[in-house]
């Protein structure tokens, strides 16, 4: 028992030195008392075309190097990716192999065992704030205001296929659509834990129609906005799930990548609009061998001069980010009353 009881402490007292090694390995101090950092990982979630954000966020490497190194910390590299998937971003942060997430508060919540959020989006509001689906289309084309808003909406928009056409019609005559009218339709929807994409929809037709996502007819799953709108636009699909300002987002696409002729103003209604969604998030993970509490600080002070900056407000444009301003997990409360409905609605 002696020997055993020896052998364990020998154990542990290796598995201390081994944990102590690699914190060492990963972060180093300078002469002048910075705190070297080799690589830090940030991803975003392929809310639009991953090629596009890659290129958009290029010039976020030099800026937040500089940004960090104003407090105290040198970061050698700035490694930028895009998620395969809103989930992929959050197992990513769970194993530690990603440090910083820009991912929205569906995903947040998801994964708040393992991520932390630090800060939350601003963005300006949009110039329809209705949930009636016939004064969006009764004012089209939709714009930007000046307001800062840290929420936005989900709309379900239906496109120019034969189907769309004939439920818009009915939404512009003042009807209210049918359970039957949805079934009907061929969805495109994202992942399920995006906000906009599955989670506020699905919350939707449930209060709507007593009826979920899981019991719509057809439906596929994109991997990106984009790639929705695209198969909106070919008429794969008749009608799509998006955040408020998507189709802003591709008003020069829909005619010169998605090969229509017309403006996606007139080829497009939203037939459906969801309750307030919570803004997008910066987390870090709590898995992450580089984030101390210092590292954490550091990065809040950072991205929130970033996002008052000329030069940082056109990298964060992709995401129709404004600026940040500190958060908290309780912000997202009603995020995670969301969520607890979404997975009792699922298991019934």
């Amino acid at each position: 028992m002696k020997k055993i009881a020896l052998v364990l402490a020998l154990v542990m007292v290796l598995s201390v030195f081994a944990g102590c090694g690699k914190k060492d390995d990963t972060t180093t101090k300078t002469e002048d008392g910075k705190t070297v950092i080799e690589k830090l990982n940030v991803a975003f979630v392929p809310s639009r075309d991953p090629d596009e954000i890659v290129t958009a966020t290029e010039p976020l490497k030099d800026i937040l190097k500089n940004q960090l190194a104003k407090r105290g910390f040198e970061v050698k590299e700035v490694n930028i990716t895009v998620g395969t998937s809103y989930e992929a971003v959050g197992e990513a942060m769970s194993a530690g192999t990603v440090d910083v997430g820009f991912i929205p508060g569906g995903t947040y919540v998801l994964y708040d065992d393992s991520a932390e959020v630090i800060l939350t989006a601003t963005r300006k509001g949009v110039s329809v704030e209705s949930t009636d689906p016939k004064e969006w289309n009764d004012n089209k084309p939709t714009t930007k205001t000046d307001e800062q808003v840290t929420f936005y909406r989900s709309l379900f928009i239906a496109g120019p296929s034969e189907k769309g056409r004939a439920v818009a019609a009915k939404v512009n005559a003042g009807e209210k659509l049918t359970w039957e009218d949805m079934n009907s339709l061929n969805w495109s929807v994202m992942g399920s834990s995006s906000s906009s994409g599955y989670i506020y929809p699905y919350l939707y037709l449930r209060a709507e129609y007593g009826k979920a996502i899981t019991d719509l007819a057809n439906v596929v799953q994109a991997d990106s906005y984009g790639s929705s709108m695209a198969r909106l636009a070919s008429e794969q699909v008749d009608v799509l799930v998006c955040y408020a300002d998507a189709r802003m987002d591709n008003v020069e696409k829909w005619t010169s990548e998605f090969g229509r002729t017309e403006s996606i103003w007139d080829e497009t209604n939203v037939i459906a609009v969801t309750d307030k969604v919570y803004n997008d998030t910066i987390s870090v993970s709590k898995n992450s061998s580089i984030m101390s509490d210092e590292f954490k600080k550091a990065l809040t002070e950072a991205f929130i001069e970033i996002g008052e900056s000329t030069e940082g407000k056109e990298v964060i444009k992709i995401y129709n980010h404004d600026g940040y301003q500190k958060a908290k997990p309780s912000d997202y409360d009603s995020e995670r009353e969301a969520q607890k409905l979404l997975r009792e609605l699922k298991e019934k």
